[in-house]
């Protein structure tokens, strides 16, 4: 297959507030290259959706912007990644406290065998919150952010492992927001969902991003269009196509993505 041209949509940064912004980002494991110089950018309080073939890079990109690769021995990563004209791929990063800014929900749902009370103070306790008014106000202010908050008030003291796969999910976004990060990365988080639990995922991150940055790694296709304000296009470790979602789904620039978002690829 003839190497097709890479377009990477560059946004204006006089009239757009950048959340992050990596550049030519690259991840080896071992001596495989997996992600090839991704430079993208990130416009805050929007949605951004990372869409590609299993495989493509796009869950790889994603780890990277919290520096959740360190976590595999084999794994290298090269490049800038740019948080408040940080670089946090640079060694002298306290990886956690940047974690308290760059949160993550995983494709499953990874309640701790907890309380569901327990699930949201657990982290803010370890980070010296004592004090039980202000931990009673974050857990009902997440839950609520989270669209969990009358499901389960009147079970707080109630086994998270107990709640429905849905439920499970929107409490590990409610886990993750109540650190208040600045942007919240999200690996295919209703991709083992049921529509209905899907839709509710759904309209959680669209109520979300008036104070959060969000991105998210999707096979659906139609879930991109549905919630992203911009879409990446992975294949085989490249960005191929950024844009915003509308254009990428209606007039993209690469015939490549055109073959991807219209079933024709492969």
């Amino acid at each position: 297959m003839a190497q097709e041209e890479t377009f990477i949509r560059r946004l204006d940064e006089k009239e757009h507030e950048m959340a992050m912004t990596t550049e030519n980002l690259k991840v080896f494991y071992g001596e495989k290259e997996a992600l090839h110089s991704a430079s993208l950018q990130f416009e805050r309080y929007q949605i951004t959706s990372l869409i590609g073939a299993s495989g493509s890079g796009k869950s790889t990109f994603l780890r990277s912007l919290n520096r959740m690769n360190d976590t595999i021995s084999t794994a290298r990563v090269e490049g800038k990644i740019l948080y408040r004209d940080l670089d946090i791929n640079s060694n002298e990063i306290d990886v956690y406290e940047m974690r308290k800014h760059i949160g993550m929900v995983f494709q499953r749902p990874n309640p701790f065998s907890k309380s569901i009370y327990e699930n949201i103070t657990f982290a803010l306790e370890r980070h010296g919150v004592h004090d039980k008014k202000k931990l009673d106000e974050i857990v009902e202010t997440t839950l609520k952010q989270a669209s969990l908050w009358d499901q389960v008030k009147d079970d707080l003291n109630k086994s998270a492992l107990a709640l429905s796969g849905g439920q499970q999910q929107r409490l590990c976004i409610a886990r993750a927001i109540a650190m208040k990060p600045d942007i919240l990365l999200m690996d295919e988080p209703a991709s083992a969902l049921d529509p209905i639990s899907t839709q509710n995922i759904e309209e959680t991150m669209m109520n979300l991003k008036d104070n959060y940055t969000i991105i998210i790694v999707t096979h659906n296709m139609q879930q991109a269009a549905r919630i992203s304000d911009y879409t990446a296009f992975f294949h085989l470790g490249q960005v191929i196509e950024f844009n915003e979602t509308r254009k990428i789904f209606t007039k993209p620039r690469v015939k490549l993505t055109d073959d991807y978002v219209s079933g024709h690829f492969g």
